[in-house]
């Protein structure tokens, strides 16, 4: 990655039609869950918060350079790691210097993460005058045993408060986060958590069954045997349990683990992504994409203020994404939403591939007459295995 950051031409000049983003990583949590392998840190870990927003300030100032044009900005979304441990003046410092660089789109969406136990009436309040108008609580279960056994620090119930809070502080959209298939978790623990969700009030859900990561604390309790691995059949069980309480409370699936109450509460942010569109990355280990260029900053905050500290470019390394790579990409992420790709898209063997899926009931046969593969029901459940045949 040259030291400066800067972009080939071509992917200057290859501005997506679909919209440009802004992603923010904050890399601190208040302790570390079981199951997470992101690039997080906790307190003893060695890193601290002092300084970061002026250098996440100094990698937006880079940013507007590389880039050149003005690009409005569509979307903001703050991940984390817990974004809300940042100060709410912070993060609307943050959000108003992309503002500035750029200019947020009128009707743009703005997005935080949170856990339910980090946020509270004051700080909401604080988060939504900021210019935030959209939240996502980590809830991840309303049953003790599997809050424990995930490591969680909220206890069961402060989710559903503090979606509450968000809505009463004036957020337009609240989603919350649900993981299933954890171990001791029983069918009945997950439909406690799915009427929770029901009962919120939220207009968005996020379900994702358990992947345990190596490296994990996790990983290392199973394999000494002191939990069991996730079962693939539980968690297809759970899936069908998920889309079967939430279509009955009037949410619609959009992409195979999200659903929404209507196309408004759809994340925008998400929908990007997997549609093809540009984005910077802002933080460490934050990835990017703009015009088939895919770079990631060095993930250890210490060492990314130290290159925007030097003037540098806090990425690592980057890819110039080929048309082969770029049409494989397309197909993974399209086939997820419930709006499918076109059948256009595919070459020869995938259109075949997609016949057979059809006849196998993977494939919607109305959809396909239409010209569009789009997933069945069943086909969600073995989406990765219908993707590898389309891409035969």
């Amino acid at each position: 990655m040259p030291v400066d950051g800067s972009l080939p031409a071509s992917a200057l000049a290859a501005r997506s039609s679909v919209g440009f983003g802004v992603y923010l990583h904050v890399p601190f949590c208040a302790s570390r869950c079981g199951y997470c392998d992101f690039n997080t840190y906790a307190p003893g870990e060695g890193v601290v918060r002092d300084g970061y927003v002026d250098a996440v300030l100094a990698e937006l100032a880079l940013a507007e350079r590389v880039l050149g044009e003005p690009r409005t900005v569509d979307t903001v979304f703050v991940g984390g790691g817990t974004p809300t441990l940042l100060d709410p003046g912070d993060l609307g410092r943050i959000l108003e210097a992309i503002d500035k660089t750029w200019g947020l789109a009128s009707d743009a969406e703005v997005t935080t993460e949170a856990n339910p136990e980090s946020v509270d009436p004051v700080s909401l309040r604080a988060l939504r005058a900021a210019g935030y108008n959209r939240i996502s609580l980590g809830m991840q279960s309303a049953a003790e045993n599997v809050l424990r056994v995930l490591d969680r620090r909220h206890t069961p119930g402060l989710a559903v408060a503090a979606a509450a809070e968000a809505r009463a502080a004036g957020f337009d959209h609240v989603n919350l986060d649900l993981i299933y298939g954890t171990p001791g978790e029983s069918a009945d623990d997950f439909d406690a958590s799915l009427a929770a969700v029901v009962d919120a009030g939220v207009d968005h859900v996020s379900a994702y069954a358990l992947i345990v990561e190596d490296g994990t604390r996790m990983a290392a309790r199973m394999r000494r045997g002191e939990l069991p691995y996730p079962d693939d059949d539980v968690a297809a069980d759970r899936y069908l349990a998920a889309e079967a309480r939430l279509t009955a409370a009037g949410f619609g699936w959009y992409e195979v683990s999200n659903w929404a109450r209507d196309e408004a509460a759809r994340c925008r942010h998400n929908l990007l992504y997997w549609t093809g569109g540009d984005w910077w990355g802002l933080g460490p280990g934050a990835h990017s994409h703009v015009g088939g260029v895919r770079w990631w900053n060095v993930k250890h905050p210490a060492a990314y203020a130290g290159r925007l500290g030097k003037g540098e470019s806090p990425a690592l390394a980057r890819e110039l994404l080929t048309p082969d790579e770029r049409h494989t990409e397309d197909v993974m992420l399209r086939l997820r939403l419930s709006s499918g790709l076109p059948l256009s898209t595919l070459h020869d063997a995938g259109r075949s591939a997609a016949r057979r899926a059809v006849d196998e009931g993977l494939l919607d046969a109305g959809s396909y007459a239409e010209g569009r593969a789009v997933l069945t029901l069943r086909g969600r459940l073995l989406a990765d295995a219908v993707v590898r045949d389309l891409l035969t």
